[in-house]
């Protein structure tokens, strides 16, 4: 493996300028700069990672910490943290929730061994882990804001407003609402977004809680079968909707012949169940992107107050939705 003095030798400079180059010391010129890293290339030079934390007191290494990998929103988004991360020289040590506070808190107790230099994450709900009081590294939120922290997410009552634009569009005035879990701040603000759209217009037939993971408890699976009761069914997210779907489908209602669904995220499967699931597209890649980018911010000590960025987003209609049945 290469080290410093190589290339030091093969640009004809000091050990101590190749230190200053690799390291991003603002005292070598532009040509000099470009000169020692493109021989770095060459000779393909690893910084020790370890031996650069001791001299800096940084790990070059972020926390992710994501509510649950089984949903499939949570991987393409740590895909988009991990890659952007990854081109600024930084590695990504991923904790999985799964769902559980004492999960959350274990994995902020672990990143805190490791040292990491900031955490990315995705709250499971308003309860804050008590390992976090003794954190003082930079922590970006994403997907579910917070008083207080940066926050980087969709504009969740905009999704709630285009679906119930499609609602009317398309002819639905009773609606059966499968909002997300009422203690996190996104799924309230999907669901205020569509009730608050259209108030004289869209009547709520019904309304139950379910988790984002899907899991449909019994009110909700009788409130889906009680036949006439709704003509659409709004879900807080794709995992529910695709729940909803295949729930109707085994007591033989068709969807969308019998009873329409929607669904919020658009995740990977949506356009792979039968029907094809209408629903709100998030920018998941810009998303993580740009958690990353306030994350580097943070740490370089520019950023001073904290801050919401807001990603439009999109209405994707499939085959899910159509006109309701007269009669």
């Amino acid at each position: 493996m290469a080290t410093l003095r190589d290339i030091a030798h093969a640009v004809g400079v000091s050990v101590t300028t190749v230190s200053n180059v690799v390291n991003g010391r603002p005292n070598a010129s532009p040509e000099l700069r470009a000169r020692v890293l493109a021989a770095a290339e060459e000779l393909g030079y690893r910084p020790n990672r370890a031996a650069r934390a001791m001299r800096t007191g940084r790990t070059s290494t972020l926390g992710l910490v994501l509510p649950d990998l089984t949903n499939p929103f949570f991987p393409e988004l740590a895909q988009a943290v991990e890659n952007t991360a990854r081109s600024a020289g930084l590695l990504v040590c991923l904790i999985d929730s799964q769902s559980r506070p004492e999960g959350e808190a274990d994995g902020f107790a672990l990143l805190m061994q490791h040292r990491v230099d900031g955490v990315i994450w995705c709250p499971l709900g308003a309860t804050t882990p008590p390992t976090l009081k003794d954190f003082d590294k930079p922590i970006v939120l994403i997907d579910r804001p917070r008083a207080g922290y940066d926050v980087v997410q969709s504009d969740y009552a905009m999704g709630g407003r285009l679906l119930a634009a499609h609602a009317l569009a398309t002819g639905h005035t009773r609606i059966g609402l499968l909002s997300g879990p009422h203690g996190v701040e996104s799924a309230r603000q999907r669901r205020d977004g569509f009730v608050g759209a259209h108030p004289d217009s869209l009547e709520i037939a019904w309304e139950i809680n379910v988790d984002f993971d899907g899991t449909l408890p019994p009110e909700a699976v009788t409130a889906l079968t009680r036949r006439r009761s709704a003509t659409l069914v709004v879900c807080g997210n794709d995992l529910i909707a695709i729940s909803a779907i295949r729930c109707l489908a085994e007591r033989g209602l068709r969807v969308p012949h019998d009873v329409s669904v929607t669904g919020f995220d658009n995740i990977r499967w949506t356009d792979l169940v039968t029907p094809r699931l209408t629903t709100i597209a998030q920018p998941i890649g810009a998303i993580g992107a740009k958690a990353v980018e306030v994350m580097l911010e943070r740490m370089s000590g520019t950023a001073h107050v904290s801050r919401r960025t807001i990603f439009d987003v999109a209405l994707v209609t499939r085959d899910s939705v159509r006109p309701p049945r007269r009669g």
